[in-house]
């Protein structure tokens, strides 16, 4: 592991394509379950819980900088540790210091069907 980057180093990683999401180079790495990381994350980011972090690290292959990311940054520091020793990763590997809790930047959520109008009435 690589230390700790702050939500505004982040952000500026993300600014500089201009589209808002993370450079080729860059990987952000969300290890929270799947319906939280769907409720909100990081543009650009890929869900890999941190259960499953271990037997999916290879998916990481190659990658030029990675940045993992939890709620409150504590349990992205284990992963980042956890990715930082795998040998396939060719560069840096961060946390996100504080998590997502501490993040000003924009966060995508997956489109869901549901509306407010409530189940189907059964007659």
């Amino acid at each position: 592991m690589d230390g700790e980057i702050s939500g505004e180093e982040l952000q500026e990683l993300l600014d500089t394509n201009g589209d808002g999401d993370p450079a080729d180079d860059l990987r952000i790495v969300d290890i929270r379950n799947p319906g939280s990381f769907q409720r909100g994350h990081i543009p650009g980011s890929e869900n890999i819980p941190a259960n499953q972090l271990t037997d999916r690290v290879e998916e990481l292959d190659g990658a030029d900088r990675v940045v993992t990311v939890c709620p409150m940054g504590k349990s992205s520091v284990q992963a980042a540790r956890l990715v930082g020793s795998y040998e396939g990763v060719d560069g840096p590997v961060e946390s996100l210091h504080g998590g997502l809790n501490d993040w000003d930047g924009p966060l995508d959520a997956a489109e869901t069907t549901d509306s407010d109008e409530g189940p189907a009435s059964p007659f």
